[in-house]
């Protein structure tokens, strides 16, 4: 019989960076559920602490921290602050990211440094002084969790965004290699197209072609990554390491010629679709409509699949 008590996360002491919103608050709420403490840290404060008041509901400790993951002295002490709250660190997990769209033929190089910055450098220097952290305690251990994306393996979004996550999931397995000899676990978790609040901005044309191009036949929710992150910060994957695990409905297992079709209807309706998305944007003040959508939020993504797709205004 399996002994499923391997997946308790109680008394665990757990960080999520960017875990104000969408993904980031997603994997709070997936840890804290299944008992974790979680500290949750990011540049948004009002957000931040909304999520860690959520956290504190469910039962659990929680606190907020401000926090730049590309400013090593910002990260070193946010997780030397998490350590003093909680007294160890057991599991972190790597979230925050950024996009700035543009064709690469023009994109400027600001934006391709600030790009690397956050997804790449920052999660290193989180993921290094966490082990620091987890190197220092005894028992000496942890798990180390960092939100890759789909984009690590297929084209799909620009260079420096793609490079960026490539990069994630290479540094994922060079860590887990150097510090499986702390006990330390390194994966990642690669996710498909998101439904945050970067993706309100998407139209509905895009969100259909999205689930045409799906096998599991739903634009994916923040909550579908609750099981594998519970996954990969708990005893079930404690010979795990140095993983890419990909959470994107199938979403890249071929190049489809021709728009799929749902034998039954799929697990998740498009009006479900946006639940989680629709509380994130309440919890950042900003308006949408009906299915969820407000094209002002990330006018540029917008404007980009307006133009793929040939869709007016």
């Amino acid at each position: 019989m399996a002994d499923l008590s391997m997946f308790d996360l109680t008394g665990k002491k757990a960080l999520v960076t960017g875990g104000a919103v969408g993904i980031g608050r997603a994997c709070a709420v997936a840890l804290a559920t299944a008992g974790a403490d979680v500290a949750i840290t990011d540049i948004d404060a009002k957000a931040g602490r909304k999520t860690a008041a959520e956290i504190k509901a469910l039962g659990r400790n929680s606190m907020f921290i401000s926090c730049d993951v590309t400013k090593k002295s910002q990260v070193q002490a946010m997780v030397k602050a998490v350590a003093r709250r909680f007294k160890r660190l057991d599991i972190a997990v790597n979230n925050a990211g950024i996009a700035i769209l543009g064709a690469d033929e023009s994109l400027d190089q600001p934006a391709w440094d600030k790009v690397i910055a956050v997804n790449l450098t920052g999660t290193f220097l989180c993921a290094q002084a966490e082990a620091q952290q987890m190197i220092r305690q005894d028992p000496t251990e942890g798990k180390i969790i960092n939100i890759a994306s789909m984009s690590a393996r297929i084209a799909n979004c620009n260079a420096s965004y793609d490079a960026s996550k490539a990069g994630v999931v290479h540094m994922t397995k060079t860590l887990a290699a150097e510090w499986g000899r702390f006990n330390i676990n390194v994966n990642c978790l690669s996710p498909s197209y998101v439904l945050t609040p970067m993706h309100a901005s998407t139209p509905v044309p895009v969100r259909r072609r999205i689930r045409e191009l799906t096998p599991l036949g739903h634009v994916e929710r923040p909550e579908d990554l609750h099981g594998a992150v519970v996954f990969l910060a708990s005893a079930a994957s404690n010979y795990v390491t140095g993983l890419d695990l990909v959470v994107d409905g199938g979403h890249t297992l071929n190049a489809w010629l021709v728009p799929l079709s749902m034998a039954v209807p799929p697990r998740v309706s498009p009006k479900q679709e946006v639940v989680q998305m629709k509380r994130d944007l309440d919890t950042l003040g900003i308006k949408y409509d009906a299915g969820g959508i407000n094209p002002t939020v990330h006018p540029e993504i917008s404007d980009v699949f307006k133009t793929a797709f040939g869709l007016k205004d």
